[in-house]
């Protein structure tokens, strides 16, 4: 991978494992999803004709890459956070390596898989950017950005910040403001509202793949903390929550059942039709992202969107 970085593991959250399945609701964070098989899982979501996330945020960057490095201040180190196997990046490194040499690429992420995909696909495709990959999950451990010279320019699209509730996602972005100098600048991807019938497909494809994403992170668990979750006997549940502006992914237990987790001295019942909550996805209206741009003490500068204003990437200024 070009670098030797600290090795993420299911281990790091062991004690929020145990607390997210012994609380009411159960839940479990969205970040475990990404162990190998999830990284792969995911680049297949992105690929099915009802996630719409991943082609319109792309056809953005295609059309307004160079603005956008442009508007940012053509800055020759780029940071991308849950940088997965940075498929849409490419469009931005190419437009900033047309203005500087060389540049500088960080991708985080808490997949080392992804990150290895992510710098293979650099190294292929811009030979000339150097590649610092780092195995973190920036959410609880700050990145040290502070140690990179000169401005820089960090992405975080994808819309991975609406995984967080609204005040969490401020806090996700004060602390990365934190770490930012005057003038630094960060690319922000949300997906916006729109109707239930395109939002809802895109959680729970025909091909059930998101299904297969979803059950992956009790195969992890399984796996790594020497639990027994019978996979069969879980079902995955896409949910539009109009009040919150959120689709929320759920694994429901089908009837009475009980979990020993051996690594965790635990055991977990559950309910029939009980279910763990997985994942979080917020969708935003202008004023959500003026709000959380305000809260987390970035000031907004300008943004992009596609034809049908499905998705938009802000331009932040620390």
């Amino acid at each position: 991978m070009g670098a030797n970085p600290q090795v993420y593991s299911l281990d790091d959250d062991a004690s929020e494992v145990l607390r997210g399945l012994t609380s009411r609701p159960k839940q479990l964070p969205p970040k475990l999803f990404y162990d190998a098989a999830g990284s792969i899982l995911f680049e297949l979501i992105t690929e099915q004709p009802e996630y719409y996330l991943t082609s319109t945020e792309q056809s953005i960057f295609e059309r307004y890459a160079a603005e956008m490095v442009c508007a940012a201040g053509n800055s020759a180190n780029i940071i991308e956070l849950g940088a997965g196997s940075a498929k849409k990046t490419m469009l931005i490194l190419r437009a900033a390596a047309n203005i500087h040499s060389p540049i500088t690429f960080t991708p985080i992420d808490v997949s080392s898989f992804a990150l290895e995909l992510a710098h293979q696909r650099v190294r292929s495709e811009l030979p000339e950017v150097v590649v610092a990959p780092l195995v973190l999950d920036y959410t609880r451990h700050a990145p040290s950005l502070a140690q990179t010279p000169g401005q820089r320019l960090v992405l975080y699209i994808g819309s991975s910040i609406g995984n967080f509730e609204p005040m969490a996602a401020s806090g996700v972005l004060r602390h990365l403001r934190s770490s930012l100098k005057p003038g630094d600048a960060l690319l922000l991807g949300t997906d916006m509202r729109k109707p239930s019938n395109i939002l809802l497909p895109a959680y729970d494809d025909q091909a059930g793949v998101t299904a297969r994403f979803n059950l992956n992170i009790l195969a992890r668990l399984n796996r790594e903390l020497e639990a027994n979750f019978d996979l069969e006997r879980f079902v995955h549940r896409a949910i539009w929550n109009k009040r919150d502006s959120r689709i929320e992914m759920h694994l429901e237990s089908i009837g009475s059942q009980r979990v020993r987790i051996r690594s965790l001295d635990t055991t977990i019942d559950f309910a029939p039709g009980e279910t763990i909550h997985t994942e979080n996805s917020y969708k935003f209206s202008p004023a959500m992202i003026e709000a959380l741009a305000l809260n987390s003490g970035f000031a907004l500068e300008q943004n992009w969107s596609d034809e049908r204003g499905w998705f938009t990437v802000t331009l932040l200024r620390a």
